[in-house]
């Protein structure tokens, strides 16, 4: 691993788990508001989105009374508890939730057999193969099985996809780390690492979106300074060589406003990342 004190600006970061969040939700809800979901926001700065026959809710929630920062359920009855849910941290890689809106507005456009299909109930782990396929062609490996949760992890063990089989309490799956599907990566220690869940009932395609993401070999562009310490040891950086003819980055901004003396400096900076739904990445919660 190069040495990450020479590395400066924005950078690649491999593998990709070990990214961090950008602390931008747009490129995530994107994929659904272009099928025109509905957005509203709350005085908090919650972001709602809604579909337009009711039946699929995201939430965008860095003012939530927890670290669920993406919260996504659908539902046959709209009025009746969740068909099925998923959920991301305020850690996760944007890229990974993006990946899976990405795959709903797909089977959403499809219609309600799609985005409401139920994995075979009957042989849950057939369908529980095709979503962790991608990490096995990947280098993933079974860990030594616990007692009804299935593990594989790839070689450095800095991330983990679960599958808990026999039956769930669904209200807990919905609200709980106690879901079907459990994966997180990170530093085994610290608030950097990330999770999300789905819970039994999810469609097995939005939960291959995710494992594929999660395990997909290309690195993620990640401004340094950004990240947790705790990420950027543990993860392989690699400068980012912009071509010569390219205009100026908000990066080369901050850098040229850093390299002025202090009295000639704006009374504002030019923030890294701008957003319509989040200003900045919360704390701890």
């Amino acid at each position: 691993m190069p040495d990450t004190e020479e590395i400066d600006g924005d950078v690649y970061v491999s593998p990709r788990y070990l990214a961090g969040s950008t602390a931008v939700g747009d490129p995530a809800l994107e994929p659904l508001l272009a099928l025109g979901f509905d957005l509203r926001h709350d005085d908090l700065g919650n972001a709602y989105v809604t579909a337009p026959d009711h039946r699929v809710r995201l939430g965008f929630l860095p003012e939530g009374d927890d670290d669920g920062l993406w919260r996504i359920n659908a539902y046959r009855d709209r009025f009746g508890p969740p068909a099925w849910g998923v959920s991301f941290n305020d850690c996760a890689p944007t890229e990974f939730v993006t990946a899976f809106t990405t795959a709903l507005a797909q089977v959403y456009t499809v219609g309600p057999d799609s985005y409401l299909a139920e994995p075979d109930l009957k042989d849950p782990q057939l369908g529980a193969f095709d979503a962790v396929f991608p990490l096995i062609k990947n280098g993933w490996q079974f860990q030594q099985p616990l007692w009804n949760v299935l593990q594989l992890q790839p070689p450095d063990g800095l991330a983990t996809c679960e599958y808990t089989t026999g039956r769930l309490d669904s209200e807990k799956e919905l609200t709980t780390l106690q879901a079907r599907w459990h994966l997180w990566g990170g530093p085994k220690s610290g608030y950097a690492r990330w999770y999300a869940t789905a819970t039994t009932r999810t469609p097995i395609p939005l939960v291959k979106a995710i494992t594929q993401s999660v395990c997909d070999p290309a690195p993620l562009p990640r401004w340094k300074d950004a990240m947790s310490p705790g990420l950027r040891e543990a993860a392989h950086l690699t400068s980012v060589t912009p071509p010569a003819d390219r205009a100026p980055t908000p990066l080369d901004v901050r850098r040229a406003m850093t390299a002025r003396p202090p009295a000639v400096r704006p009374a504002t900076s030019v923030p890294r990342w701008s957003t319509t739904t989040r200003s900045a990445m919360p704390g701890p919660r």
